[in-house]
């Protein structure tokens, strides 16, 4: 692995030119390295994190897809991580004609994760510094307490799927005027009084500088006052912000099962335990960050796709080439005839979305008509196409983007279908398909089937004293049983104690009813049992 050439790194530079003239925001520092199949293979199971922390796991996929690769050799262009600055890779197989076309799509990405409200918590975090951080730490810890780390991240890593991503983006969200007076309280009332015990006259400097900047500075975003008061705060008392951020840990509840553990359970809070701690928090701080790409994967890949699709075909560099990008780009953007393809799905409805606008088929106006030919024929020129697809990708997620905008017209003009699956054919060895049919809304519901969907697991404090009581919110999703006993061992393991978790089992009767049995699965002293009940 090893940065792009002087070269290729202007052709990047000048993307970046013809992407901010068409509304993307790109950054000036962004990293770019040039890499083989080899360092692909090595770097997917880090999700191509270089710094993240060593696992077993990650040796075991690299086996694997060395493997593979042997036997079925592919050449992935490209990809791009979230961090500060953006870092890309790029495959040494690319001709410059081609990293034109990727250099767009990795710009569409970098855009999207810099302006899409469900990656806003990562909007200042240099994830890449702070993995290296963990990794060494993990690696200390290892030389210390042997294979119990690894139990550690196995038995987190169990249930780190679930945790609470939408509390704690929330909290990017609260209002300045009511987040920045908690602080200001801790600094007046906790922090000058009962940690540094200052002096009456300072306390009263310190409050008359305060009040002075409320007065004279405007409270708008980019300008707050409390955040030019706390620059001062911060140069005199590095120590503040940790002791605030360790104030508010202690104030606020747990927002998840990982959450709950780390706060509660009196194994991991143990004076002999609390190195385990670090681990944990470790592997659900990883989980948090990595959560915006499972929740907007459509729209990111579809993002992407549209811009490298619309900034190559007008980039006067590529003279020649088009034919070939015409070749790759239906490889990448052609949808299958079963399965789902980000690329295809978030291509097409970002081109429904910007005609929409573009024609004003995103109005009540529009909405009223019923009769197919006015519809068809629709345009009062709103020409509010690229205005409509920013404010998109600002502010949907795959859930949302699907809900909104699959409708029976864009099943119409891409001649969508929804496929049901039959039983497996023993004698051709196949399970066969059939097109069920062209309906929006069974169309919808199939999409979001597809969708991750982590379960949700909740501790009933109520029902909770030496033994963690959990309850699964059924919702129609079952869990997957096979897996159970192992994460409740690993809870069971964190917890310290006992555990029970409340769900509910689906099977068919001989008559091929279904029926639903509400269950209690017990994990104690590793033993897991269950029993039915009322």
């Amino acid at each position: 692995m090893e940065p792009i050439n002087q070269e290729t790194k202007k052709i990047m530079e000048g993307c970046k030119d013809r992407a901010r003239e068409v509304g993307l925001v790109v950054p000036d520092d962004t990293l770019e390295f040039i890499v083989t199949n080899r360092d692909l293979i090595n770097l997917m199971p880090k999700i191509m994190i270089p710094t993240l922390y060593d696992y077993w796991v990650q040796d075991i996929k690299v086996i694997r897809d060395a493997e593979k690769y042997k036997h079925f050799p592919e050449n992935p262009y490209e990809a791009v991580i979230n961090s500060r600055p953006a870092i890309s890779f790029y495959n040494d197989n690319n001709p410059d004609w081609l990293n034109i076309m990727i250099f767009y799509h990795v710009l569409g990405h970098i855009d999207f994760f810099r302006n899409n409200i469900f990656f806003k918590q990562t909007e200042h975090d240099d994830f890449v510094g702070k993995a290296l951080t963990d990794k060494q730490l993990i690696e200390q810890l290892r030389s210390e307490k042997g294979r119990w780390v690894d139990y550690v991240i196995e038995f987190s890593r169990g249930i780190d799927n679930i945790v609470g991503f939408y509390d704690t983006l929330s909290e990017e969200f609260t209002c300045s005027n009511i987040k920045a007076p908690e602080k200001v309280r801790f600094y007046f009332d906790v922090f000058l009084q009962k940690l540094k015990k200052t002096s009456y006259d300072e306390y009263l400097r310190e409050l008359g500088r305060y009040n002075s900047i409320i007065k004279d500075t405007p409270t708008i975003i980019g300008n707050r006052a409390e955040d030019i008061f706390f620059t001062d705060v911060d140069s005199k008392y590095p120590e503040f912000q940790t002791l605030f951020k360790k104030h508010k840990e202690e104030k606020r509840k747990p927002q998840d099962l990982l959450d709950y553990l780390l706060q509660k359970s009196p194994f991991l809070n143990r004076e002999e335990n609390l190195w385990m701690k670090s681990v944990v928090r470790i592997v659900r701080d990883t989980s948090l960050y990595f959560q915006p790409q499972s929740r907007t994967k459509i729209m990111n890949e579809g993002w992407a796709s549209y811009w490298h699709e619309k900034l190559f075909i007008s980039d006067e560099r590529i003279k020649g080439h088009l034919i070939d990008f015409s070749i790759i780009n239906a490889y990448v953007t052609s949808p299958g005839r079963l399965g789902l393809n980000p690329y295809a799905l978030g291509l097409r409805l970002f081109k429904h979305i910007q005609e929409m606008g573009d024609k004003g088929k995103d109005s009540y106006e529009f909405q009223l008509l019923n009769d197919i030919n006015k519809r068809n024929n629709f345009d009062n020129k709103a020409g509010k196409g690229n205005e409509l697809i920013f404010k998109v990708r600002e502010n949907y997620s795959d859930q949302t983007f699907i809900a909104h905008y699959v409708d029976q017209d864009f099943m119409d003009r891409y001649q969508l279908f929804v496929a049901q699956e039959n039983e497996f054919d023993p004698d051709r060895g196949t399970i066969p398909y059939t097109l069920k049919n062209r309906k929006a809304e069974d169309f919808k519901q199939m999409l979001f089937s597809k969708l991750p969907d982590s379960p949700i697991i909740n501790v009933s404090e109520d029902k909770t004293d030496k033994t963690l009581y959990l309850v699964h919110d059924f919702k129609g999703k079952k869990l997957l049983k096979r897996h159970v006993p192992h994460v409740m061992r690993g809870i069971e393991f964190l917890w310290g104690a006992p555990v029970k978790l409340e769900t509910v089992e689906v099977h068919k009767d001989d008559s091929g009813t279904v029926k639903y049995q509400k269950v209690l699965y017990t994990m104690e002293n590793k033993e897991f049992t269950k029993e039915k009940l009322e």
